[in-house]
């Protein structure tokens, strides 16, 4: 398994940064890697992202866990399980009225040899995806 994820401390109300995350087409306008996500973000929407680290391909995902304002998990890959992406948003509210949050990806599956040479590298992206995202649900807080 190939795994990333990245962190941060929010100061705004789980629903807040909630209605951020679930709001396709407004990414672009935060999340510095995305060019566009076609689709809903709800339970078991089909979502497809574009990004600026592979712009010709498109990543088409569903939305397998929905439990607003705590966890979201978006799934992809091969049939059979040759090759899988689990993308999961987790919200952890604090008693102070912050949130710790957290996405993670796993690969895994056969054939994750053989594609992670061609799996970018997700440390940065993830790590500017949570301080966009920080930084909009403080401002809109």
């Amino acid at each position: 398994m190939k795994t990333t994820s990245a962190s941060i401390n929010i100061k705004a109300a789980p629903q807040t940064i909630w209605k951020i995350i679930t709001d396709a087409p407004s990414y672009p306008a935060w999340e510095p890697s995305v060019i566009r996500i076609d689709g809903v973000i709800e339970a078991g929407g089909k979502v497809t992202a574009y990004t600026k680290m592979s712009p010709d391909r498109a990543f088409p995902v569903k939305v397998t866990e929905f439990d607003p304002g705590r966890k979201m998990v978006w799934s992809g890959g091969m049939p059979l399980g040759l090759f899988t992406g689990v993308r999961t948003f987790t919200l952890a509210p604090k008693s102070d009225g912050s949130v710790d949050f957290t996405i993670r990806e796993d690969f895994s599956g056969p054939l994750l040899g053989m594609m992670s040479k061609s799996l970018p590298d997700m440390t940065q992206p993830f790590q500017d995806f949570v301080k966009g995202l920080k930084a909009l649900a403080e401002k809109t807080q």
